[in-house]
This record gives structure tokens, sequence and C-alpha cells, in this order.
């Protein structure tokens, strides 16, 4: 389990979530996104990837996302805001890989992220979030192909680390590493972490608060 924040930076990007954390609004299309005046993080994934429990430990929050995730909105994007004042934004994308969804819901989904991607100017980075237990899908590659189209450099965070033995995670990260250097814009470092035991969950926040507040 992870002790908390260590270095200045981590202790630092604690603070600033300890501060002011709000849900904002969800968004079903672009135009009902706020003025883009400070920069975003957003946040992608297969459904049931445990973002939502990622986002409550980045936040050192209990519920804030479940607040935002009422029916009809998991097809929007969900907008929270840190800081005050607003210091910058999260943006929780739909769950992507859902097997029985009708084809109109994909492409509706699809549409969405698409054009926010590509045309968010204040989109400072994307963390795309992966099982540790299962690596990474074809639904995942689809949107690191979609960010590297978009020019949208992106963080891979394995998820739920906590959930298979050591071994297996190393094997799991070597490989998602291996294939993150064939992807323009992918970082090359890997995020492991667990939102329940708290592992590697300092660290990616320092990551993104830096990300978001660094020219």
């Amino acid at each position: 389990m992870d002790t908390g924040p260590q270095t200045q930076e981590e202790i630092a990007a604690a603070r600033m979530v300890s501060g002011r954390v709000e849900f904002l609004l969800s968004a079903p299309q672009l135009k009902f996104l706020p003025e883009p005046t400070v920069p975003e993080i957003a946040l992608a994934g297969r459904s049931n990837v445990g973002k939502s429990s990622l986002l409550n430990a980045l936040t050192m929050r209990k519920g804030i996302a479940r607040a935002s995730v009422t029916p009809g909105r998991t097809q929007e994007l969900n907008i929270f805001e840190v800081g005050a004042p607003t210091q910058f934004r999260l943006v929780d994308m739909p769950g992507y890989g859902f097997a029985k969804a009708p084809k109109s819901v994909v492409e509706k989904w699809q549409n969405l992220v698409r054009t926010y991607l590509r045309g968010r100017p204040v989109l400072a980075r994307t963390l795309v979030l992966v099982d540790s237990r299962h690596g990474l899908k074809d639904t995942d590659r689809a949107m690191m192909k979609m960010l590297d189209e978009a020019a949208v450099g992106y963080r891979i965070v394995l998820t739920k680390s906590d959930k298979i033995k050591a071994s297996a995670l190393a094997q799991t990260a070597e490989a998602v590493a291996a294939e993150a250097k064939k992807h323009p814009a992918a970082f090359p470092e890997i995020h492991l972490t667990s939102a329940e035991k708290g592992q590697g969950i300092a660290a990616l926040r320092a990551a993104v608060v830096a990300d978001a507040l660094t020219p």
C-alpha cells in the first residue's frame, strides 16, 4: 500500500485537490461544454475499468464521480472543476467496450469523443485506463489510435493492480509498455495503480496536476 504523498510534487498535488473539487455538468454535445478557459485532463477507459474509483482516489473524495452518474448521463462528458478559482478540469469520458450496446449508441459515443479530442484546444492530456487483469483490448487500441490521430498526448494507467499477482502485473506492464512505444502520442511510462489500496495514486495525481498546469 502507498504511504501517501512523498515528493514535493505529490504533496503539492494533494494540497490542490484537498481544496475545491466539484462536479460542474454533463455535456451530451460539445456545445454544452464550459468555455475553454482552463486546461482539461480527460479520462478514457472501458466500461468497468474502475474510472469512477480512480477519479475519486485522484481527487481524494469518496463519491464525487458517482454524483454525476445518473440514468441518461452515461454517454455524456462529465466535467469536474479543481481549485478556487478553477485551475483545471477533469473530463470523465463515457466508458467504451459495451458489447451489447446498439450500433447507434456506439456511433454517438465515437462521434462525441472524436469531436472532443480533435476540437478542444484546452485539452492538455488524456489518461487511458486499462484493467491490469486483462491488458490492452482492441477497444483500448482503437482509443489509442484515435488519440494518436488527434495528436493528444496520453498516459496509460493500469487499474486494479492489487487484483493480480506481482509477477503477472509486471508481465502486463511490460507488454503494454512495449506496445505504447509504437504509438506516437503515448507516454513511455506506464502508471500502475490501485484506487482501493492507494498504489501509484499520489504519483499519478502529481503527474496530472503537472500536465494541467505546466505551460
